[in-house]
């Protein structure tokens, strides 16, 4: 039983580099930010550590979604970088992130916040595209979305 799709993978969304930018940024966030050393801090670790889980989680969501769906969850996961910005700038003035560490986890946040509009803006073109093609051709031949998309983000 085969379990790969034609392009290696079968989720497809690991295809994107905008979901390698996130994980490995959850990734360096659990090994830069300092460990809390009360409860405030927890919950601010908590809540950060979440919010960045949630930009490759909706990512992976999404891509399993027609692209107007798919594009309302590249759009929760915007909001997840806001967030994430937001706890940078918290951590930073707590000393859980040093100064560095902060502008830096702001270098990775605003790189993919680029991809993601970059995303947004070709699914967006994809489908205005194939909305035209079906009013031009009466046969709706159903294709994976992610095949129409440059995985390029």
């Amino acid at each position: 039983m085969e379990t790969t799709e034609k392009n290696g993978t079968f989720f497809r969304f690991e295809e994107l580099r905008i979901y390698a930018k996130a994980t490995a940024y959850s990734q360096w966030l659990l090994q830069t930010m300092h460990l809390p050393v009360n409860e405030a801090q927890k919950n601010l670790f908590d809540a950060f550590c979440h919010s960045s889980y949630d930009i490759a989680l909706n990512i992976a969501e999404g891509s399993s979604r027609n692209k107007s769906q798919f594009e309302h969850y590249l759009k929760i996961s915007k909001t997840a970088i806001r967030e994430c910005y937001v706890y940078t700038t918290i951590a930073t003035n707590l000393g859980m992130l040093t100064a560095e560490e902060g502008a830096q986890s702001g270098e990775y946040l605003m790189e993919m916040t680029r991809m993601l509009g970059a995303l947004i803006i070709s699914l967006t073109r994809n489908r205005r595209s194939a909305d035209d093609e079906r009013e031009d051709s009466p046969a709706d031949e159903s294709t994976d979305m992610l095949d129409n998309i440059d995985t390029d983000f």
